[in-house]
């Protein structure tokens, strides 16, 4: 295995790791914001799976999804927080 294999598996794990945090914090959040917050990190940690799973696989048509992905998570992230601060959550 490449050192770069290497290091890419390791941030794999991490974003593993940061994933089960997050959706911990999704389901047990003590408040709306906090549900908002950790559901956005959700999507950006598999935006950013996708992005190294394209770089470990050398296919350029995942970063194309991972562009498109992470406009679609900036727009919905935008839409919830003003339903948030609407709510006053």
């Amino acid at each position: 295995m490449t050192p770069l294999g290497v290091l890419l598996d390791g941030a794999l794990g991490v974003l593993a790791l940061t994933l089960v945090a997050a959706l911990y914090r999704a389901f047990r959040g003590p408040t709306d914001a906090d549900r908002a917050v950790a559901g956005d990190l959700v999507f950006f940690v598999f935006v950013g799976v996708v992005a190294l799973l394209a770089v470990r696989q050398d296919a350029a048509f995942y970063f194309d999804v991972a562009v498109v992905a992470t406009l679609l998570g900036f727009l919905g992230s935008v839409a919830l927080a003003r339903l948030v601060f609407r709510s006053g959550g």
